[in-house]
């Protein structure tokens, strides 16, 4: 019996790609990458830019969406811009990545112990209580972020602040200047 052929959805042909680039601490920079994202139509899911261990360097994390060429034309485009160090893209098995999130929800003193319980079995801290809200805190992987949010999603999300991905390679392997 002949079999289908195989049909690639859009999930499947779209992956999630992080980009870790490292480069000089200089005004305008992150403005060139984000020009050159935009000018390309690459769409930026998750940014996150800060200093590393030498304060003349910065790492910028990216996380975009495309197929394996359009990473492979991202990567190639960055490494043309001049403030760019290094550029490297990390594998899902390679990567440790975080994000942090501030979750404002609504809160009687009555719910109060129930939220209490939820922050703990998650890992996350109580950042402000107020007579009507509690802010929890949460640094995890995107999985976690997101079941953490649908747990506390009954109580009434007032506000959310995410970071966006910060990321490093798995080991001893590294990025660097």
């Amino acid at each position: 019996m002949p079999t289908s052929p195989r049909i690639t959805t859009q999930k499947e042909y779209f992956m999630k790609h992080t980009i870790s680039i490292l480069v000089e601490n200089h005004a305008g920079v992150l403005s060139r990458i984000s020009g050159l994202f935009a000018r390309r139509g690459f769409n930026i899911h998750s940014l996150a830019v800060g200093v590393t261990e030498n304060e003349k360097v910065s790492r910028i994390t990216i996380v975009a969406e495309g197929d394996d060429y359009t990473l492979e034309q991202i990567e190639k485009q960055l490494n043309k811009l001049i403030d760019i160090i290094k550029v490297r893209s990390v594998k899902g098995s390679e990567l440790l990545s975080r994000e942090l999130m501030l979750i404002k929800v609504t809160c009687t003193a009555v719910q109060r112990p129930e939220l209490i319980a939820i922050a703990e079995l998650c890992g996350a801290k109580i950042s402000d209580v107020s007579k009507e809200t509690v802010t929890l805190e949460l640094s995890d992987n995107e999985a976690r972020i997101t079941t953490f949010e649908e747990l506390l999603k009954p109580y009434g999300i007032r506000e959310i602040a995410r970071t966006g991905f910060i990321a490093l390679q798995k080991g001893s392997g590294s990025i660097s200047s």
